[in-house]
């Protein structure tokens, strides 16, 4: 027996008795169970051990389960594996890297250019100068730190030798990974070949630190500039595309207006020539018709109305129409339009796109319509459903709260219907399975 000390047996081990110490050769039975991990063969006698502390007082009726010694360190023993695992999750959920583009889009929310350029033309100019400083770089043998001082088999010359060749493995691991990175590019999303381009210089590091190697500041600083450049050009292409659609879309429709226009020319003059032969045929025979000769004086107006809205490509229809079925309550959409018919426009948006036809709160016609749409935008900017695209022309907003900035703007309203129907919505919302939150 050690002094102080008393032999512990683990669990389902027999209980020697007291006093008793192994002999010299002695070994466990090995149909005993297996001893746990951690487990301390020798404990200190009671009398050794530090005080405990003050117990706590519990109702006399009450029952405490008495722990042995043996359970105690059972205990103690799990406890330190469970921490042990709990350590190793930590360190590989750290070196996890997160790929769910959704979730990093939102944390990161509207692009910001790494590198602001004018255009696409730009920024593809600048990967084309990276590409050959990456291939300098590459050639002067500076984009990866080697020791000089590392031997191999008490060999310097070795030592360098085999450095070398690592380098050059290691260096083509990387940037194949940076390569990788690029082509998984996605628009708008370059955090995570970023982590990925870290990680794999990280990981290189580590391999190489028994030789002191590892891929140079210099060069790792231009391959995330690389990335970065690369995000950029493909978000910039992206809005040049959106623009070029966008200004393809603008020059149809003018042709569209100019053609309506024209065509509402050609109808209103063939109806004032006729409306002339008549009433000139009344007067050759010394009649007259008031109604006749009214119905002119519109149509004349109608003319010049035509006429200045063919010159004036500003004026025209801002509408202010809503969507509950398709995109709940207190959002609209407010936007222009030069058509003869505005309702035309808003049927033509309310087509396959959407499930139920836009409700129209209101059409106002102004000289300066683009200017009142601009307004109007600017005042509800901080509202707007696509914080990112600014030609998208739907916000978060009460119809009545566009119907009082309106009102500022332009003086009256003729006509400002606050409620839309919805009806298409109302009827066919009992048929739905499962009513989205907040459509009730």
């Amino acid at each position: 027996m050690t002094k102080g000390r008393t032999f512990n047996p683990p669990p389902g081990w027999p209980k020697p008795p007291k006093g008793w110490t192994p002999p010299k050769d002695w070994k466990p039975d090995p149909n005993w169970p297996a001893m746990p991990e951690g487990w301390e063969l020798w404990v200190a006698d009671a009398g050794d051990m530090p005080q405990a502390a003050p117990a706590i007082e519990i109702d006399s009726n009450s029952t405490v389960p008495e722990v042995s010694l043996t359970e105690l360190f059972a205990l103690k023993a799990e406890v330190a594996r469970l921490q042990a695992q709990l350590a190793d999750s930590s360190t590989a959920a750290e070196k996890t890297i997160s790929f769910d583009d959704q979730k990093i889009l939102q944390d990161i929310g509207i692009y910001r250019y790494h590198h602001p350029l004018e255009n696409a033309a730009g920024y593809r100019a600048e990967l084309e100068r990276i590409e050959v400083e990456v291939a300098k770089i590459v050639r002067e043998q500076g984009a990866i730190e080697v020791s000089s001082t590392f031997t191999f088999e008490n060999s310097l010359a070795a030592g360098r030798k085999l450095s070398s060749d690592l380098g050059r493995l290691m260096l083509r691991a990387y940037n194949a990974e940076c390569d990788n990175c690029i082509r998984s590019l996605r628009t708008g999303n370059p955090a995570v070949a970023k982590k990925r381009l870290e990680a794999s210089r990280k990981a290189i590091t580590n391999l190489g630190k028994i030789m002191e190697m590892q891929i140079s500041e210099r060069y790792h600083d231009l391959r995330v500039r690389e990335v970065e450049l690369t995000a950029d050009w493909l978000m910039k292409k992206q809005e040049e595309k959106e623009a070029e659609r966008e200004n393809r879309a603008r020059i149809r429709e003018e042709k569209r207006i100019e053609k309506e226009f024209a065509e509402e020319r050609e109808r209103l003059a063939k109806e004032k020539h006729h409306l002339e032969n008549a009433i000139k045929a009344l007067w050759e025979r010394g009649e007259r018709n008031p109604d006749l000769e009214a119905n002119l004086l519109a149509l004349e107006d109608a003319i010049k109305q035509n006429e200045f809205r063919l010159a004036n490509i500003r004026s025209g229809y801002v509408y202010v129409i809503s969507n509950r079925g398709a995109f709940g309550t207190n959002v609209v959409k407010i936007g222009l339009t030069r058509r003869l018919d505005p309702n035309d426009r808003i049927t033509e948006l309310g087509g396959a796109s959407v499930p139920f036809r836009f409700d129209v709160h209101a059409l106002f016609f102004s000289e300066d319509a683009v200017s009142l749409e601009n307004e109007l935008h600017t005042h509800f900017r901080d509202r707007a459903l696509n914080a990112v695209n600014a030609r998208k022309e739907f916000f978060f907003a009460k119809p009545a709260e566009v119907r009082d900035v309106l009102m500022e703007k332009v003086g009256s309203l003729l006509e400002f219907s606050e409620l839309g129907e919805s009806l298409e919505y109302h009827q066919s919302r009992k048929y739905w399975p499962d009513r989205p939150e907040g459509m009730s």
